[in-house]
């Protein structure tokens, strides 16, 4: 596999929001100093107990969010830092609706009235859009017959890593939670099949549209 340049690729951001939302969901799973260890591992100090702003002006690079999901394997190795990230995924998407769900719009009745098979369908949409827009991460997805194919193109979790396996586990946890909340308490099966740090051309997250409970 050839290793990436990064000094011949271009930056890529995150808005201060996204990221802030990320780092109270990791308090909320290993405490502030266990943040702050991370922080301190990745080369982030500047971030120690100075959370970026709640506004969405574009100024984490995704260098520094692939860096602290690294820090977390690094850290508690890699089943541990896979458990860690997919919890901090979940309480992050908490976090999140409480900030973006309003502007979504996927919180009013006529959502919740929904067939289940078009709220995952909507809200897909929606979370992918929130992205797209929002950040300079690139999400595309395909609605397909019993289950979403769920792409980042473009992917900050793992920018400019190299691993084994894929490793993008605080996105999974993102989508676990989404699903979890559009349906109303239903939990799906998500599953990364394929990782740009693997070597792979985009991360890949294959969701099956049938609860498991």
């Amino acid at each position: 596999m050839t290793l990436p340049n990064p000094a011949a690729e271009p930056e890529y951001f995150y808005p201060n929001k996204m990221t802030r939302i990320v780092l109270l969901a990791m308090e909320e799973v290993m405490g502030r100093n266990g943040v702050n260890a991370v922080l301190n591992l990745s080369r982030l100090r500047h971030l120690v107990n100075n959370y970026p702003p709640s506004n969405f002006d574009r100024q984490v690079n995704f260098r520094e969010l692939s860096g602290l999901m690294r820090a977390l394997d690094d850290m508690y190795g890699p089943r541990g830092g896979r458990g860690l990230a997919l919890r901090a995924g979940r309480a992050a998407f908490k976090y999140g609706i409480k900030e973006f769900g309003p502007v979504l719009g996927i919180a009013d009745l006529a959502f919740r009235l929904l067939p289940l098979n078009m709220k995952l369908k909507v809200g897909a949409d929606v979370f992918a859009d929130t992205f797209n827009r929002f950040s300079d991460q690139v999400v595309r997805i395909s609605d397909e017959e019993d289950r979403i194919v769920w792409q980042n193109v473009r992917c900050p979790m793992c920018w400019q890593r190299q691993s084994e396996a894929p490793c993008c586990h605080l996105a999974v946890g993102i989508l676990q939670e989404a699903l979890y909340w559009v349906s109303g308490g239903k939990h799906f099966d998500v599953t990364e099949t394929t990782c740009h740090a693997a070597g792979d051309e985009v991360c890949t997250f294959i969701i099956d549209k049938k609860p498991m409970d």
